[in-house]
């Protein structure tokens, strides 16, 4: 006759109940248990549980450092200085002179434009970053960003515009950029040639 576990210990306790001054409690406890088998695995369809470590959150990888975090660009220190009527250009080695040349001349019209004028530089740098995301996601391929001329700063000049033509050059999704026709601001805006969106 098969003993289950729970009778084993029952019998076990009453046992130990009525003699506490038992010298042998393991010869005993193994003399109960001798009949005692254990449940085979997955045969009674009960599931065993098995505990796993749980795996760790992955790790937000930094932006780039060429590329505007969400909070947007900020100003650089160092950023080399223009003019307010200072033709402003910069082109990675990509584009074609073609498409350069028509960029300049106001040819490539632009399919969105920002207006920074008035914005502090926090501001201007947080606006310029979710514009530029936004219009590379839905595939714009030409921009126009007003930065002004600076003639009003408290600096005596072009803080903004001088910002702008560094951000830009920092930007990976920026292929060329330019001064625009005086009909889109003149010296006092830019031009953006964006790469096109993979």
């Amino acid at each position: 006759m098969r003993m289950t576990a729970t009778l084993a210990l029952r019998t076990m306790s009453r046992i130990m109940g009525r003699d506490k001054k038992t010298d042998n409690d393991g010869e005993l406890f193994r003399h109960m248990m001798s009949e005692v088998k254990p449940l085979p695995d997955n045969k009674s369809g009960q599931r065993r549980i098995t505990t796993q470590k749980p795996h760790p959150a992955p790790k937000r990888r930094p932006p780039a450092p060429d590329t505007p975090s969400s909070a947007g660009f900020v100003a650089r220190e160092h950023a080399p200085a223009v003019a307010p009527e200072e033709n402003l250009f910069f082109a990675h080695s990509g584009p074609q002179r073609r498409l350069l040349r028509q960029l300049k001349r106001g040819e490539i019209r632009p399919e969105a434009s920002l207006d920074l004028h008035g914005q502090t530089l926090a501001e201007a740098g947080t606006l310029l970053a979710h514009f530029l995301e936004e219009a590379q996601n839905a595939g714009l391929r030409c921009l126009c960003v007003v930065h002004g001329k600076g003639h009003r700063s408290a600096a005596g000049r072009p803080v903004l515009k001088t910002q702008v033509n560094q951000w830009l050059r920092d930007t990976s999704a920026v292929l060329a950029f330019c001064s625009a026709q005086p009909k889109d601001g003149g010296m006092g805006a830019v031009y953006v040639l964006l790469k096109r969106n993979q």
